[in-house]
């Protein structure tokens, strides 16, 4: 491996100079979960490193505007132990404690799972359908993206030279609305998905879904936000006939590949099972959250 630096400044423009005057290859550190075991294993071969831990406020949850704001640097436990966090978005919560073990919850944050470009990363569904924002900052200036245009193939981001994600921001939640997100996986836990879907829909006071967001994970080369499985959902009451079609949406927008861990014909079926019971969950938050 070529000699490696470290930084570790103290300001997010100071983090923002170093990677724009990198002359060879560069990682943001966070908590490093994915960073240093892709070094270790020579799958990335960094000429500088650099740690934003350091940057104040990058650590940060706080509610804001009704919703919550997410630094950077806050770790899967810091975010699984925020009770109003926990209560408003349950669903990111079900996606976050997936995230390894609870000791690698300790270090490892979203902005990692998300950067490090895995079609499997398990938080990223429940904050694609959240509609959650990633705050990027660069030399250009500052803005906030869409989750789901952050990955852009595997380990592939949109992300400029110099740029990276500040915070996330998830809006308020509606009256009346509920999350969920499920994953398949070979192994009961510590392992990545087969198949993840995630739902967030809301409903009226008859019980009537009126807005849906489906994505789906580890199913092709990005996680998919698939505007046809929410349509299945939109003005029915989750019935079973409104499932059927959501399974059956969700299934065709599938692109998966073989890999040891499942076929693309598992996959695709699979999807359609889960996207079920992920949508009937989601439904009953909602009712409790009336």
């Amino acid at each position: 491996m070529p000699d490696l630096r470290f930084e570790a400044p103290g300001s997010l423009a100071d983090a923002v100079k170093l990677l724009v005057a990198a002359e060879g290859p560069a990682r943001v550190l966070a908590g490093g979960t994915d960073v240093v075991v892709q070094m270790e294993m020579d799958m990335i071969e960094p000429a500088l490193l650099v740690d934003i831990k350091r940057i104040p406020d990058m650590g940060r949850i706080v509610q804001e505007e009704g919703g919550f704001r997410i630094g950077a640097a806050a770790s899967g436990m810091e975010i699984c132990e925020h009770e109003a966090l926990c209560a408003a978005w349950p669903g990111i919560i079900d996606g976050v404690k997936l995230i390894g073990s609870v000791q690698v919850k300790g270090r490892a944050t979203i902005t990692g799972n998300l950067c490090n470009a895995s079609p499997g990363a398990d938080s990223v569904p429940p904050m694609v359908t959240a509609g959650a924002l990633a705050h990027v900052v660069g030399p250009n200036g500052e803005r906030d993206v869409p989750v789901e245009q952050i990955p852009t193939s595997p380990g592939k981001t949109s992300l400029g030279k110099g740029e990276l994600i500040e915070s996330f921001k998830l809006p308020a939640r509606p009256k009346n609305s509920g999350d969920a997100y499920m994953r398949f996986t070979p192994r009961t836990e510590m392992d990545i998905a087969v198949v993840g879907v995630a739902v967030n829909l809301t409903l009226d006071e008859a019980g009537v879904c009126t807005a849906a967001r489906v994505a789906l994970g580890a199913v092709a080369p990005t996680v998919l936000l698939v505007p046809e499985c929410a349509d299945a959902l939109i003005g029915t009451k989750v019935d079973d006939a409104a499932l059927a079609k959501l399974a059956a949406a969700a299934s065709a927008a599938c692109q998966p590949i073989d890999d040891k861990r499942g076929t693309k014909e598992f996959r695709i079926e699979g999807t359609g099972v889960l996207a079920r019971r992920v949508a009937q969950k989601a439904y009953e938050r909602a009712r409790a959250n009336a």
